[in-house]
């Protein structure tokens, strides 16, 4: 019997898709679907993650004797886009004080406001010593390479807290997410709201008989490939139609997915007169469902509301899933029964003078962020509030996040 220790190497890997997918998706377990190889890697092979794109794929990988024990999807990123935890702020102060902001480091999920686990660790293993490790090594990674900082975007709350024990900084924001209370059918969802939000709901739902428009959910082989241009279609015109709008994604991603994914996807399609005007691509896994991609080629009044949030939300309920989290964004859910959540990320910042910067901003942003979710929640949709809530949300402290 051998007393050797184990060899142990923390290295950075050529992308998701250079790595076996079973051990990947062994590593990945019951977290977020948008961690599984054939999501990120889909994402690599189509082009839409590339050092061009400011996307260079670069997972950090911890082996014993040779066996993944550890990892995080890691990515070298030359810009912010597509993160959706926004530090163009904190860039602008970089440069104001001459400090290379860009290349930075993130630990996340490209173009997917999504919260779950960010530090994979195998079942069995001391979580909170990998995530130390594996935090370690990125802080290193950092300095050895004159990187500016290294963000773990939309982790898991105790993975922040661990993170603060190693240098990093928490940021606390907010989302809007279903919860299903127990709900058999749709009408004892709507028997949950206040009566003039429930007729509100009801009118909603009820315009799209009016107008002759159909939904349909599509799940496992009802995803067939002649979705591919429907649903390409769909999301090109969310990006046309505004004009902060980013294309990220590119054909052959939605090829890829609805080939590799197809068994934890959820489409919502709507139909009018035998055309497809509007689409929603959902991605399932566990008790949750969760949005991602929207679009219509044609608006019809309560469209959006119907086919990204009603049908999602009769779909959990059909399902007995127990939550939804269409998100990033959009006050207009807190009315229609989504009520707020806490989001996190963690950062470290190699320069003392913008750590210190940063770290003020956020200890104000926190308390903001925690007072906000408080109000909105007390202030649901839904009938159980408690009792003495304000007439007005908190004011944003400073709108443009300044450093």
């Amino acid at each position: 019997m051998s007393d050797e220790a184990p060899k142990l190497t923390i290295q950075l890997e050529d992308g998701v898709s250079s790595l076996p997918q079973a051990e990947w998706d062994k590593l990945v377990g019951n977290e977020s679907p948008f961690l599984e190889w054939a999501f990120l890697a889909s994402l690599e092979e189509a082009g839409a993650l590339d050092p061009e794109s400011g996307w260079d794929a670069r997972p950090l990988v911890a082996r014993e004797d040779g066996e993944i024990v550890a990892a995080c999807p890691l990515y070298v990123k030359s810009n912010s886009e597509g993160e959706f935890v926004f530090d163009y702020s904190w860039a602008d102060a970089a440069h104001r004080a001459g400090i290379n902001y860009y290349p930075k480091l993130l630990v996340g999920v490209p173009f997917s406001p999504v919260p779950g686990a960010r530090f994979l660790v195998a079942y069995g293993r001391d979580r909170t010593l990998w995530i130390e490790r594996l935090a370690s090594a990125l802080k290193e990674i950092c300095k050895a390479n004159d990187l500016s900082s290294v963000h773990i975007n939309f982790c898991q709350p105790e993975e922040a807290e661990a993170l603060t024990e190693v240098g990093f900084h928490t940021r606390v924001g907010l989302q809007y997410h279903w919860l299903n209370d127990g709900y058999e059918t749709f009408e004892d969802y709507l028997g949950a709201f206040r009566s003039k939000r429930r007729n509100q709901v009801r009118r909603e739902r009820r315009e799209m008989e009016k107008q002759g428009v159909t939904i349909r959910t599509y799940t496992g082989d009802d995803i067939t490939e002649d979705l591919v241009e429907p649903m390409f279609r769909f999301y090109l015109e969310t990006i046309e139609s505004r004009a902060w709008g980013r294309q990220y994604l590119n054909r052959k991603v939605f090829e890829l997915l609805i080939e590799r994914f197809r068994n934890r996807l959820c489409l919502v399609i709507a139909e009018h007169e035998g055309e497809m005007i509007a689409g929603t691509l959902n991605v399932e896994k566990g008790d949750a469902l969760y949005g991602r991609y929207w679009g219509a080629t044609r608006m019809v009044r309560h469209l959006h509301f119907n086919v990204c949030y009603y049908a999602a939300v009769e779909h959990c309920i059909e399902r007995g899933l127990a939550r939804f989290e269409p998100g990033a964004g959009g006050e207009y859910k807190q009315v229609r029964g989504f009520d707020a959540q806490p989001t996190y990320s963690s950062h470290y910042v190699a320069d003392p003078r913008l750590g210190h910067a940063v770290e003020r901003f956020l200890e104000s942003e926190r308390d903001h962020a925690e007072s906000t979710i408080d109000w909105y929640q007390q202030n649901s949709a839904l009938k159980a509030t408690t009792e003495g809530a304000s007439a007005q949300p908190p004011k944003d402290p400073d709108s443009t996040e300044s450093v």
